[in-house]
């Protein structure tokens, strides 16, 4: 398995700003619970889970980071024309955390008088407990891939499980609203596998269930192995109504 990375700029991906960048959607209602806001997608992830909806930000390839070039002054050019119009930035990926650059990042946004929501698979704890500390994110939403004993297994990297356990109790104790959840893939997750969740995030305010969709994936063979197979999501939200205050389906 490989090993997790952090994503920093070298001589193969030339450019004058520090964040690798994607692109961004200019408004989002959906995004950001409660806000009108921006998405901003970072590439490069250390995971690689099979089931990822955008495979395109997974690897950090010269074409990903090419596409949008100057991504950061044009994304800080776009908040400038839309202060007092958004509320947010929702920032996505790929794995934000990964990007050696994210906290000075989600600083200048905060200095702008965005609110900041930060998507996150928990890989990197240190990150999170600074921008928790420093007051830089208003609303986190950390994955969860499966039980702890089936993490690397999941994302196909070898998972420090010390680590999401971390970014776990440092999310609940945070202070912030925040959300854990997970998609729920046949073939990959079963009715029993929520049993280790539910030990994972006991206590959370909010756990969302999110159903795979037959679309692009990172391994386009998952969706042959998934074929006929299905995981009943009211029943997993019933079994996780007794760890998790809220718990909620999104199709």
């Amino acid at each position: 398995m490989t090993e997790a990375r952090v994503y920093e700029l070298d001589a193969g991906y030339p450019s004058p700003f520090p964040m690798l960048l994607a692109g961004f959607q200019k408004m989002t209602l959906i995004d950001y619970p409660g806000k009108i806001a921006t998405t901003v997608f970072t590439v490069g992830c250390n995971f690689r889970c099979p089931f990822c909806h955008n495979p395109e930000l997974v690897e950090l390839t010269p074409d990903a980071v090419a596409s949008f070039k100057d991504g950061e002054k044009t994304f800080f050019d776009f908040l400038e024309n839309r202060k007092g119009k958004l509320d947010g930035v929702c920032i996505t990926g790929g794995e934000p955390t990964a990007q050696k650059d994210i906290v000075p990042f989600i600083r200048k946004i905060k200095k702008m008088g965005f609110s900041v929501k930060l998507d996150s698979n928990g890989t990197r704890p240190e990150i999170l407990e600074e921008v928790f500390r420093d007051g830089l994110v208003d609303y986190i939403a950390m994955d969860i891939k499966n039980g702890i004993d089936r993490y690397s297994e999941t994302t196909r990297v070898s998972v420090d499980e010390d680590k999401i356990r971390k970014s776990i109790s440092l999310t609940m104790e945070s202070g912030i609203p925040y959300e854990f959840r997970t998609t729920v893939v046949p073939g990959i997750h079963t009715e029993a596998d929520f049993d280790g969740i539910a030990t994972l995030i006991r206590g959370a305010r909010a756990y969302y269930l999110q159903e795979f969709r037959d679309m692009t994936i990172l391994d386009p063979r998952l969706k042959e192995s998934a074929k006929g197979k299905t995981v009943d999501l009211e029943k997993v939200a019933e079994r996780m109504r007794k760890a998790v205050k809220v718990v909620g389906i999104r199709k």
